[in-house]
């Protein structure tokens, strides 16, 4: 559904676009969070055993940082993975304010379960893209998600490009 806001027609555009991103978003992230709901799982705990399946143990705070999760939010996920007995915390010696974060033999156990499954099913749902659709959502998820950040490298690239052609 397009925006109903008449205004300048970049406007509009961009407004329909970020409704129909923020729409697909919301649905195809609510049919996922059902189906690790269905395994016992939330969508950040999933996330926090993933990332440790894949990269081994890290700090609580990376861990955070990774995932895009707040300091209170990382701690509340974990403390609730702990309690499934799925993590376990370890203080560093040198500071002990910071924490590592390990997987269990359950919770290794669980996540290499669930992961293939997982995947199968974004697969599945993300099949309704040809592969050159999924790349370029990707490409285009991706810029949008660093703010700006790869637009400006494309655009200095661009530059750079122009200024090494003026000189030859």
């Amino acid at each position: 559904m397009p925006t109903h806001f008449k205004g300048r027609r970049d406007t509009v555009r961009a407004l329909s676009a970020y409704i129909n991103f923020m729409r697909a978003s919301d649905s195809l992230g609510s049919r996922m969070s059902a189906h690790l709901e269905a395994e016992g799982l939330t969508i950040g705990q999933f996330g926090v055993l993933e990332a440790l399946l894949h990269l081994g143990p890290m700090c609580q705070r990376t861990l955070g940082k990774k995932l895009l999760r707040s300091g209170g939010n990382i701690t509340f996920v974990v403390d609730n993975l702990e309690k499934h007995g799925w993590v376990r915390r370890e203080r560093f010696e040198s500071d002990h304010r910071m924490m590592m974060i390990h997987l269990t033999p359950a919770g290794r156990e669980l996540i290499a379960a669930l992961f293939p499954k997982h995947a199968k099913a974004i697969k599945d749902e993300l099949s309704r893209l040809t592969p050159t659709e999924q790349e370029t959502l990707r490409r285009l998820t991706r810029k949008l998600g660093r703010g700006g950040e790869e637009s400006h490298r494309e655009n200095q690239d661009k530059e750079i490009v122009h200024d090494s052609n003026s000189t030859q």
